[in-house]
């Protein structure tokens, strides 16, 4: 059964997804005297490529010795829903050692004494979400944390593949939205995206496994005419259960581009035309991105990476998206057709 989540549930929502997270300029937790742990900037946003500074600094009683052989700062990062932690950096004494894909990426500034900052380079779309800080004295009893969290300016769009629609998984849909040089979108970012007057009425996944989607103009076919609101299916089987999902591409790195061409090209034809300019097919994130963050326009359908043809308008108008500024979508047509030109990537 379908739900609608009305604007105060919804706000409730998010409010309990943010659980933890400082609603001042300054987190604290204050439950011991000898420490404490504090940051400057609780929501942070980054942009692809860059690095990132996420802030956290220890307050200690003049009594309490950084030098404590015990001593230990461990940063995590949050899951989809919150309910598990992934270890990022830990340092003890001389021992320093960051986990997964941030190994080789990630340290701590320790500009002082009491700087428990971590860097993290070469930003990707992976590393968005909410961070902990955890500093601890090697006694139980004596541990702090703070919370930070990492977004980005970017921009969430409904994908199905050429298949059609409900053809997804929660597995393949993930493959799906990476293929497309993006992430499958949280909760937050599907809620932010409503908020700016996106109304799609297949339900997609989010990345916390439940089945979702934005309605701003409320009608029958697509779950009754009462209010608009996020249609909320719950949590599905991720993997027996099918349906498309809303993908959330971050800011673009290097250039979207129109490649000029004296003829139309067949798919093949794109691809290599692409090659021989030096870039590669653009992705489906990519012309999203372009349009949403850099208001990319132009009225000629062409090639992606996925077999689509599509094209973005900025400035709607006759011909071309009359009445929004939308991504448009020609379909998946037959690769051998010379109908179209192509839209290229260069890194």
């Amino acid at each position: 059964m379908i739900t609608l989540l009305p604007l105060a549930m919804l706000a409730l929502s998010l409010a309990s997804s943010a659980h933890g997270q400082a609603g001042s300029a300054i987190y604290t937790t204050d439950t011991t005297p000898e420490l404490t742990v504090v940051t400057d900037s609780p929501n942070l946003v980054a942009t692809r490529g860059g690095n990132l500074t996420l802030p956290c600094r220890l307050q200690r009683s003049t009594f309490f010795h950084f030098g404590n052989a015990g001593m230990r700062v461990k940063w995590t990062k949050y899951n989809a829903d919150f309910t598990q932690e992934t270890d990022v950096f830990v340092s003890m004494g001389f021992h320093k050692k960051a986990y997964g894909n941030f190994e080789d990426r990630a340290y701590l500034r320790e500009a002082d004494d009491n700087d428990a900052t971590l860097i993290i380079t070469n930003v990707g779309l992976d590393d968005y979400g909410k961070y902990k800080c955890e500093v601890s004295d090697g006694m139980e009893d004596n541990v702090e944390e703070v919370t930070v969290e990492l977004q980005d300016k970017g921009v969430v769009f409904p994908y199905s593949p050429r298949l059609g629609r409900y053809n997804l998984n929660f597995h393949n849909a993930e493959k799906a939205c990476m293929d497309q040089d993006a992430v499958v979108a949280s909760f937050e970012q599907l809620y932010d995206a409503w908020q700016d007057g996106l109304d799609w009425c297949n339900a997609g996944w989010l990345n916390d496994g439940s089945v979702q989607y934005p309605i701003t103009k409320p009608r029958e076919p697509c779950g009754g005419a009462a209010s608009a609101g996020l249609r909320n299916y719950g949590k599905r089987d991720k993997y027996a259960h099918y349906f498309d999902v809303f993908c959330f591409a971050g800011s673009l790195r290097g250039r979207f581009y129109w490649l000029v061409q004296p003829d139309k090209l067949t798919f093949a034809e794109a691809v290599q035309a692409c090659q021989d300019d030096g870039a590669e097919i653009a992705k489906v994130g990519h012309m999203y991105a372009a349009w949403k963050l850099q208001g990319y326009d132009r009225c000629d359908a062409g090639w992606l990476a996925d077999g689509s043809v599509r094209y973005p308008i900025s400035n709607p108008r006759s011909n071309c998206s009359p009445t929004e500024a939308a991504v448009r979508m020609v379909g998946f047509p037959d690769k051998k057709q010379k109908l179209y030109g192509v839209y290229c990537h260069k890194a």
